[in-house]
């Protein structure tokens, strides 16, 4: 410790010698309200303690200077600080366009003031529209800038301000250790970041123990206890002005049925600020008898009125960051504060819609009393603030440098890039056949390779991997750039980690096997992995009639029956990826057994399998073949003979695809009754023959509500590869998979 005490020392006393041995920096100070004078003024009662390195000028401006917010510039005064210059920047209209007027004005005021002050560096705190236009003009007049709380998230303007600032200031002094991350990640250099913690931290920690019923007495009364009255901020959201002044309106109404007294602070100058004083006065909470409605408070007794609050309620940034410090239970309404780190003493309201969710809020919140929370600071930063601004070197560039991650090179000036059609190799696992294609962007399937698919995992995954290096090798000689390998197959899939978690009874020895990490490693590509059905449901969304459509189903109708179900333009894997196993919801409690060991699916009844097993049957009583029906000997009895004796007039064989046509129809009511889709696509080679009988089906049994659901049949030619192509080229093309 002593070593890096001396280190600094030494540094201190290099950057002195760089700067000039008697220059002293020249630091300007500009407030522009209560809130931020809050933590401002820490750092410059340390600046004024320490005139043989700092000068300081305060420059005073916003609504500091206005009557309706309690002219709190005498409080800088009452703190012995000359003020240099006061800038009257605020255009009143309390709208939208006020705060842009506002910016404006004082853009056109700040020039003149930093020509005459010429500091060195201007330090500039939070995310109000009044700093954006400190920082704008300093940034503008080659002035360095020292932003403090930089890297927070909130909600509302403010946020977009703040990281605004962030970007034209050079240095910066930030809180929490998450919010130096958001620097980082935001492409600020490492070095000129300062985890300082808030500077209105070191005045909290040591203010709890003074004398505070004097404070409470003046104002809320001399009857008043602590842990007995409430403490109320609550300011305009400007992204949502109207619902805003609904919102405080519903918090009046609570806190008046609450029945405590209340010390009630005006918002702020925020675009709202009209309509919620208008709220207050027609509810008369500056003439009610458990109602205090002050303009400001000094910040000194401010804390000490928190800190023995019985609850405060709002949505002021000091509820959920000051408070912490005294463990007072805060409410937090709405979403002005959303993203920020708090303590367990914060309750949070998002959706204040209701008079009695915040009434029940209060009475959950009412009097507790938390553990004292330290996220914002330690107490110890304003000594870190001013070590740092001795460190900073006047003759180091002034131009900002941003730490940007490592790009590739822009490679689209090259010929070859241009000339190359963007593609993916599709591979699809079936019962039968493997599969491997090259499918280009627009959904063109430019090679196809076919391999009957091998009964043993090892001689399939070496075959899969032999005729991806084919393709592959293939890709370059018809000039495509493959982007990845995506894998469409039967059974249960972790799309995330690659892995068939188990397969169906077609498909032997395919449980628990890792496709991503050896095919991956072989080919040098990403890979992606998803069921058959899910793989359908994507070609469907990204080339067939799924385009567009935020809310639809797709059913395979094959040797089984599968699907996938997109909603609100994803895909629903379920929580252990088992969601759209449509073929086996059950139409019947005992109808024929299914694969899965279950009775009664719609697989039972619908599926290849089950048509063919039903053939059989009928070819073994000898009543399949019907006039203008032949078969060889050795011929395999299967779907399509059924198909053909119903359409030359086998009644039995109508009898049969009929109960399919409504085993499917009815699993297609219950998919209406459960996910609501505007759309339903039945893909595979069964989907002529069943669309009528669905759409039959769906007349007589849905509800109301749910018949005007369209019932289309694809019109994608392979959908299994085109889905396994989509994996790739959603993912690779930015699309949200």
């Amino acid at each position: 410790e002593v070593y890096f005490k001396n280190l600094s020392k030494q540094k201190q006393k290099e950057v002195m010698e760089k700067n000039g041995n008697n220059h002293k920096l020249r630091v300007c100070v500009a407030t522009c309200n209560r809130a931020d004078y809050s933590k401002l003024a820490p750092i410059m009662f340390g600046i004024k303690a320490e005139p043989q390195f700092f000068e300081l000028d305060v420059v005073v401006l916003g609504s500091h200077l206005i009557d309706d917010y309690g002219n709190t510039y005498r409080m800088i005064e009452q703190d012995d600080f000359d003020i240099h210059t006061r800038l009257h920047t605020i255009v009143r209209g309390e709208d939208e366009a006020a705060m842009v007027e506002s910016v404006g004005l004082a853009l056109v005021k700040l020039p003149d003031v930093l020509n005459r002050l010429k500091p060195d560096i201007m330090i500039v705190h939070g995310d109000r529209f009044d700093a954006l236009a400190l920082a704008t003009s300093a940034a503008l007049m080659n002035i360095r800038i020292l932003h403090i709380e930089g890297g927070e998230v909130s909600g509302t303007i403010d946020d977009s301000i703040r990281h605004a600032i962030t970007k034209l200031a050079h240095y910066h002094v930030c809180c929490t250790r998450s919010a130096e991350q958001h620097l980082i990640a935001m492409c600020e250099d490492h070095d000129r970041i300062l985890l300082a913690g808030c500077p209105s931290y070191d005045k909290l920690l040591s203010a709890k123990n003074k004398d505070y019923m004097s404070i409470i007495s003046m104002w809320l009364g001399e009857d008043v206890k602590t842990r007995d009255y409430i403490v109320a901020l609550q300011h305009p959201v400007t992204t949502d002005i109207k619902h805003s002044i609904k919102m405080f309106e519903l918090t009046l109404d609570a806190l008046i049925s609450f029945n405590k007294r209340t010390l009630v602070l005006f918002p702020n100058v925020d675009a709202g600020n009209k309509e919620m004083v208008r709220v207050m006065r027609k509810k008369g909470i500056e003439h009610h008898p458990n109602f205090r409605a002050v303009k400001h408070v000094p910040f000194d007794q401010f804390i000490q009125l928190v800190a023995h609050a019985g609850c405060m309620i709002g949505n002021s940034s000091c509820g959920v960051r000051e408070v912490g410090a005294f463990g007072t239970p805060v409410i937090n309404l709405g979403t002005r504060q959303t993203g920020r780190e708090t303590g367990e003493n914060v309750l949070h309201v998002r959706d204040a819609d209701t008079q009695d969710k915040i009434l029940h809020a209060l009475q959950l919140q009412f009097g507790k009393q938390y553990p004292c929370s330290k996220i914002y600071g330690d107490g110890n930063a304003v000594p870190r603030i001013l070590k740092f601004l001795k460190s900073i070197d006047l003759k180091e560039p002034l131009q900002k440098k941003f730490c940007f991650p490592p790009v590739k090179d822009n490679i689209s000036q090259d010929i070859d890039h241009i000339l190359e059609t963007q593609s993916a190799l599709a591979v699809d696992l079936g019962g039968t056949n493997l599969r491997v294609a090259i499918v280009s962007m627009k959904g063109e399937i430019v090679k196809k390779y076919t391999q009957l698919n091998p009964k043993t995992y090892e001689d399939r995954l070496a075959l899969i991997l032999k005729m991806c290096v084919e393709a592959a090798s293939e890709a370059v000689n018809v000039n495509c750039r493959i982007l990845g390998v995506g894998i469409s197959t039967g059974g249960r899939v972790n799309p995330r980690e690659g892995i068939v978690l188990h397969s169906t009874k077609l498909i032997q020895e395919w449980s628990s096997v890792d496709l991503r990490t050896p095919i991956s490693d072989a080919l040098h590509l990403p890979v992606w992995v998803d069921n058959d059905g899910n793989c359908a449901a994507l070609a469907e969304r990204k080339f067939g009639h799924g385009k567009g459509i935020e809310n639809f189903v797709t059913l395979i109708t094959g040797t089984g029956i599968g699907g996938g179900i997109v909603h609100q333009h994803e895909l629903i894997h379920g929580s252990s990826f088992c969601a759209a196993e449509l073929g086996h919801i059950v139409v019947s409690l005992d109808g024929p057994e299914c694969l899965c060991g279950s009775q009664g699916c719609i697989e039972a009844y619908a599926s290849g399998i089950a048509l063919q097993r039903e053939a059989k049957k009928l070819h073994d009583d000898d009543l399949l073949l019907v006039e203008g029906m032949s078969m060889k000997e050795e011929e395999i009895v299967s779907a399509a003979h059924l198909i053909q004796a119903a359409k030359l007039g086998n009644a039995k064989a109508e009898s049969i695809l009929r109960t399919a046509g409504t085993a499917l129809g009815l699993g297609v009511v219950n998919i209406l009754h459960t996910v609501n889709p505007s759309l339903v696509i039945l893909s595979g080679v069964l989907a002529n023959h069943y669309v009528n009988a669905v759409k039959d089906v769906i007349n007589r049994q849905a509800l109301s509500s749910v018949k005007t659901v369209d019932v289309v049949v694809s019109n994608l030619a392979d959908p299994a590869l085109l889905g396994a192509a989509s994996l790739v080229l959603d993912y690779t093309t930015r699309r949200i998979y």
